[in-house]
């Protein structure tokens, strides 16, 4: 069994399904009562967005990096940023770690292909949604990204970082979402949406409307990392 380390805290909510969703997968897994050995650096999201919004990415790559080196010094033997945002530099931080790291984009792409999925929708912040880093690996595997229109990506991108960052999950919220994946439906011709936001499954987790898919890649990275762990 594998030591994980996992880049937390950005946001702190989805820190906190990963651990759950972790022991939970593991016990499924490994049913003889053990638990896996987890080690979690948390960091601040604020200093990470701030980061973000002076597109300092160079700055960014330093303090993950930071992060799992930290890990790896503690014993971890492999390591996940739980957040999709950080992936941005995801490469770079890879290049600089001393062991390896599970990509949440790489787990999703896998994932979309097993299901035969050829055109989804995208949400996640603004960074993500105006980012390369998840359409060139989804396209390497045949797959197109659609994401929202500009007016559509403020709104998301508002709420997230002043409501779902804060562990404020609204109805009003979760209707305004609904109601942009419904519009990209209709007009983008979607089959399913990658909620490439650890804190989108948290508002919308259970409310896809009839006949549309959404892929929680909080869940999905996990999968990946039990694997890990007992591999």
């Amino acid at each position: 069994m594998k030591t994980l380390g996992i880049v937390g805290g950005i946001g702190p909510e989805s820190t906190i399904e990963y651990y759950r969703f972790i022991l939970e997968g593991y016990r499924a897994r490994v049913p003889d009562g053990s638990a896996p050995h987890l080690l979690i650096d948390s960091l601040d999201v604020s200093r990470a967005i701030a980061l973000l919004d002076a597109d300092d990415l160079a700055g960014l790559t330093n303090y993950l990096s930071a992060a799992i080196d930290r890990l790896a010094r503690a014993g971890a033997e492999i390591a996940l940023m739980a957040a999709n945002t950080p992936h941005l530099v995801f490469d770079a931080v890879q290049q600089r770690s001393p062991i390896p790291l599970l990509s949440i984009v790489e787990a999703a792409c896998d994932h979309s292909r097993g299901l035969g999925l050829k055109r989804l929708g995208l949400l996640g912040t603004g960074f993500t949604m105006r980012a390369r880093f998840y359409p060139d690996v989804f396209a390497r595997a045949g797959i197109d990204l659609v994401t929202p229109r500009a007016d559509e990506q403020a709104i998301i991108h508002d709420k997230y970082i002043h409501e779902l960052l804060k562990n404020q999950f609204l109805p009003e919220t979760r209707r305004a979402f609904i109601g942009i994946i419904e519009r990209m439906r209709a007009d983008d011709d979607i089959a399913a949406v990658i909620l490439a936001g650890t804190e989108l499954p948290l508002l919308l987790r259970g409310a896809e409307p009839e006949g549309m898919r959404f892929l929680d890649t909080t869940l999905i990275h996990v999968k990946a990392a039990v694997a890990a762990i007992v591999s």
